[in-house]
């Protein structure tokens, strides 16, 4: 079986979704849709398939699974009308605005029997793959807690995804925000319930378009007893880190240069011991930009789809995916996962709120208690006026 599918929306984000499906041997790219027929026409030329402006004519049996790569305000009504109409999805990050949508979508799909996954294509890191086989096969012992640090996210009113992105509270940076809090939730577990969540943020400048945040962070307990925490910064140097603890093994990963470091032992003994650290973990990166170089060197010398799928984090999904659609086998990302970015960035959103009617509630004590200084400097001329007559 070859998985007919469309890609819905001509926009930047778009392009990887063509591209990988053009390329994938189980899946046969049909249509590019958009609204916009002269982007639809111009990314149908580019990748040697038809134009649509009409989402619902892609709804007749034509199309076995859809891509959708349109602004996140459209995912919930787009997304529902294909899984009625029996049409497997993929949804870009972020799924849905809120979390009531895309536990509605996930309701939908199992009634309807009807695959549906969403791109969280950073858990599909080669580095970030290697950490979690390396959790899963208890190689780290009982994990204890995970931290993922996400700095230089782009800033609020910095325009990448579109104009949409401004009707986000968070701008820009909202955007950007399941990345690194599905990565805390894929590596170190759901947490127990919503009460064992909590999340702060902070404005670091005003934005002309109001934006009420531009960092945030959220810690957890999750199911296992793990603490996990996700700092997310914009305005600073890029990282991407998960720092993973275990009771016999710690593993930090980077994400940039997809190196993973393992530490099982205590390297605070001695001076020897801190300086056999440095080694170590020189080591460890060495190991895996030998590993990565092999990788990026296969793709040149063979453009085969295993190679290109064992490199790039969004085929996996998309391999994954069109064996879930073939075969019934497990979705890539299962849809809980997403409830839960959404309701942790809903969390976000609430601390950004709780923080500016707090500064609101600050600004009108000052001014109530500086009405009372000068009322009280008031009270004290008046008697030295009367003690002075």
């Amino acid at each position: 079986m070859v998985v007919r599918t469309a890609v819905i929306g001509a926009g930047t984000v778009s392009r990887t979704h063509l591209a990988g499906v053009s390329k994938n041997p189980r899946m046969e790219l049909v249509a590019v849709c958009d609204l916009d027929e002269e982007a639809a026409m111009s990314m149908a030329r580019e990748f040697g398939t038809r134009a649509e402006t009409d989402f619902s004519s892609l709804l007749d049996g034509s199309v076995d699974c859809i891509h959708l790569c349109t602004p996140v305000q459209t995912h919930f009504d787009l997304a529902r009308q294909a899984i009625e109409a029996g049409v497997a999805i993929v949804i870009e990050k972020p799924a849905t605005v809120t979390a009531e949508e895309i536990a509605e979508i996930d309701e939908l799909a199992t009634e309807h029997d009807v695959p549906a996954t969403v791109i969280h294509n950073h858990l599909f890191d080669p580095a970030v793959r290697k950490a979690r086989r390396m959790i899963d096969r208890g190689e780290i012992g009982q994990l204890i807690g995970v931290d993922v640090i996400y700095a230089g996210l782009t800033p609020p009113d910095m325009e990448n995804r579109g104009s949409w992105v401004f009707d986000l509270p968070g701008g820009e940076f909202e955007e950007g925000l399941p990345h690194p809090i599905y990565s805390v939730l894929g590596v170190g577990g759901f947490p127990e319930d919503i009460e064992a969540v909590s999340a702060h943020t902070s404005l670091s400048r005003t934005y002309d378009g109001g934006f009420s945040y531009d960092q945030a962070q959220i810690q957890y307990v999750a199911e296992n007893g793990a603490l996990c925490t996700v700092k997310m910064l914009s305005g600073t140097k890029p990282q991407r880190l998960h720092v993973i603890n275990g009771t016999e093994r710690s593993i930090v990963v980077d994400e940039i240069n997809q190196s993973v470091s393992v530490t099982d032992e205590d390297y605070t003994a001695s001076t020897l011991a801190r300086s056999k650290k440095a080694l170590d973990v020189s080591l460890d990166q060495f190991t895996s930009s030998l590993e990565n170089a092999k990788l990026v060197a296969a793709t040149q010398f063979d453009d085969s789809w295993e190679n290109e799928v064992a490199l790039n984090s969004h085929y996996v999904i998309f391999d994954r995916f069109a064996k879930a659609i073939e075969y019934g086998t497990e979705i890539p990302v299962p849809l809980e996962q997403s409830t839960w970015t959404i309701r942790l960035m809903e969390a976000v959103r609430d601390a950004a709120t709780e923080s500016t009617d707090l500064g609101t509630d600050d600004e009108r004590a000052f001014e109530t208690e500086a009405d009372a200084e000068t009322d009280l400097e008031e009270v004290e001329r008046a008697a030295e006026t009367e003690l002075e007559s």
